[in-house]
């Protein structure tokens, strides 16, 4: 394992910025995931550090080491993709075997199948190792792409959102595995997605782009209690950020455009008067919604909770977030 570090790198497609300065240490060991939306220039971070890619400016380090010079395959990384990109013909233990029995590997084939059998068990598909590609279903599939990297000893795993396609209790399944294999190994992880719980989950550091610029990097706590931005306030929390008025509540500070509640900070009790709009029980939680002076509000509540539609609650803000007018935290 190694770290792998991006400096000031730049990368445009045409006029376009996919990338924009980005500097970024992925620490040997950790499990980073990077979060944006469509076009945020999360699969072009992973690009470039493959060598499938060439930042117009800046320098990627791998272990100390500028590697803007060598080529892909010299770079000792293992690349999960979103498809499965497996070989239909081969079996799964042949597609697992594929990357050590490449020119670059030369594995032994007694090493081939220990290490075979060891990610097989991990992943549980031993049992499917004679099996075509083709006879797998999707989370099977995506299991077999995954161990396909796993098989390596990279310096780094890059993976591009390889749960996406799955359903959500497989995706939940394979959250807690990935974590595990992870923590187990004390490999070097990127992962990259839109998706908050699989960041809050399975990270050890977050790094928020958009468009093209890294706009926080930290924990998954820091990122969650401490957001630099209203941008990225609303990447992260089921419900989402209620945004508001900063003149909705008294005591907001000078500039104050807006303010940001996440739903455990609305305190209930005392403050002012919200109509109850709906109550949605979800069984280890319930949420209520609530409209405060035409503006819509999520909050959670006591599960057995007796409140009902149209009912009133007086609800105040506790370690509320404000926002200027470009959308920038105010301490």
């Amino acid at each position: 394992m190694a770290e792998v570090s991006l400096s000031n790198v730049t990368k445009l497609f045409g006029a376009e910025a996919a990338l924009n300065h980005v500097s970024m240490t992925v620490p040997n060991g950790s499990f980073v995931v990077l979060l944006g939306p469509t076009g945020a220039g999360k699969t072009t971070t992973l690009r470039l550090i493959s060598g499938l890619e060439r930042p117009d400016t800046g320098d990627v380090l791998i272990d100390g080491r500028s590697v803007l010079d060598t080529t892909p395959a010299q770079r000792d990384v293992a690349m999960v993709f979103q498809q499965y990109s497996l070989y239909p013909h081969l079996t799964v233990r042949d597609n697992l075997a594929f990357p050590l029995r490449s020119p670059i590997h030369k594995t032994p084939e007694d090493e081939i199948k220990r290490k075979v059998a060891e990610v097989a068990e991990v992943l549980r598909i031993t049992s499917k190792l004679d099996n075509k590609a083709t006879a797998l279903s999707g989370g099977e599939m995506q299991r077999v792409s995954i161990g396909r990297a796993l098989v390596r000893d990279p310096a780094i795993y890059l993976m591009d959102e390889p749960l996406s396609s799955l359903d959500a209790k497989l995706r939940a399944e394979l959250r807690v595995e990935l974590k595990s294999i992870q923590a187990n190994l004390g490999a070097t992880f990127l992962y990259v997605t839109h998706d908050q719980i699989e960041a809050m989950t399975m990270a050890t550091h977050i790094g928020v782009l958009d468009h093209g610029r890294l706009v926080q990097f930290g924990s998954p706590r820091e990122i969650y209690e401490n957001p630099v931005s209203l941008y990225v306030a609303g990447r992260l929390g089921i419900p989402r950020l209620n945004v508001l008025p900063a003149d909705l509540f008294t005591g907001s500070p000078s500039g104050a455009k807006s303010i940001g509640l996440r739903p455990e900070h609305v305190a209930q009790g005392k403050g002012k008067s919200a109509t109850v709009t709906r109550v949605e029980r979800l069984g280890d939680q319930t949420r209520l919604h609530l409209k405060l002076e035409g503006h819509d509000i999520v909050t959670v509540t006591d599960v057995h909770t007796k409140l009902e539609s149209g009912d009133h609650i007086a609800i105040e803000p506790r370690n509320p977030l404000f926002f200027d007018v470009s959308g920038a935290r105010i301490a």
